[in-house]
């Protein structure tokens, strides 16, 4: 398979969530390398558990485990706007043919207060697909994404402080 080729891809790992929830945090699609790790923004090059453990004053998580801790302690759930889609690798300029996640579960297991997407995408991708589903609006954060190479460290941190 080529690199840049096309295919459909299903959402292969669940949504991070408990009881203490507040924040629910949306992606639009596992990267590749999410992929093959089984959990989200598994490219190190990817800036969110930096910043998220940044503007919380933690120690980098850097296990599942640890970045499980990290979203409970603070009452954040985690998932992505869309379920399945066409896509080439990671490109989210590629992304067709998509099958919204069903948000649901979430919802009615959390006092969720606040929806966050990471990057313009994950807010398109809502707004058209969850938003009339949900009835709540979005709050689009710049991506974490190293592709967002305009956004350095210490000003995604700035932008990405609404969370708190």
């Amino acid at each position: 398979m080529k690199k840049n080729e096309i295919r459909t891809v299903r959402h292969e790992f669940e949504p991070v969530y408990g009881a203490h929830s507040r924040v629910l945090i949306l992606g639009s699609f596992p990267s590749v390398k999410s992929r093959e790790e089984g959990f989200y923004y598994g490219n190190p090059q990817n800036r969110f558990w930096k910043v998220l453990s940044g503007l919380y004053g933690d120690k980098l998580p850097g296990s599942v485990g640890e970045k499980k801790v990290l979203l409970e302690r603070h009452g954040i759930a985690l998932w992505d706007v869309i379920a399945e889609c066409d896509i080439a690798g990671s490109s989210d300029s590629s992304i067709r043919n998509v099958k919204p996640a069903d948000l649901a579960l979430i919802l009615s297991s959390c006092s969720i207060r606040r929806i966050y997407t990471n990057g313009r995408t994950a807010g398109k991708l809502y707004a058209a697909y969850q938003q009339p589903l949900t009835g709540i609006p979005s709050v689009t954060l710049p991506s974490t994404s190293p592709a967002n190479a305009a956004w350095n460290y210490e000003r995604l941190l700035e932008a990405w402080h609404k969370i708190l």
